[in-house]
């Protein structure tokens, strides 16, 4: 009878750590397998440049900035406009969670954009030894 006793109760332990697991998974945040994206929300034109809505993600203690770049496609003349802007790993929020940004990018000397421009802007992570994460871009017309 004992060994029926120790069975059973070995039984009701695995079950027991069985559906405390799945509890743990079910309840962990599903923020944390999202970690480190990009999505542009919005383009729009600040005339001379370019601003650019981002909502984020990042890993805690991520040592990353948030940069954007901007160009103009097909202008059809010599003219070209290009940008760029960062946020500073101090000013994100990394805890898993979604946040959003606005970056607002300044013009390379010489360059511009006006109304109508056709324009691609790229937004991604970039760390201290140059690498570049989570790439995101799309193409509007301003």
């Amino acid at each position: 009878m004992k060994s029926t006793t120790v069975r059973r109760r070995l039984v009701g332990s695995a079950a027991t750590a069985l559906m405390v697991g799945a509890g743990v998974l079910a309840t962990a945040p599903s923020a944390a397998a999202k970690a480190n994206v990009l999505t542009i929300d919005k383009v729009s034109f600040h005339e001379p440049t370019v601003q650019v809505d981002v909502t984020y993600s990042c890993d805690p203690g991520m040592d990353h900035e948030l940069v954007a770049n901007a160009g103009t496609l097909d202008t059809g003349s010599h003219r070209e406009g290009i940008a760029a802007g960062t946020i500073k790993k101090d000013k994100l929020v990394c805890d898993y969670d979604n946040h959003t940004a606005q970056v607002n990018m300044r013009t390379a000397p010489g360059s511009h954009f006006v109304k109508g421009d056709k324009v691609k802007v790229t937004v991604f992570y970039f760390d201290n030894d140059g690498f570049s994460y989570a790439r995101e871009s799309t193409v509007t017309v301003l």
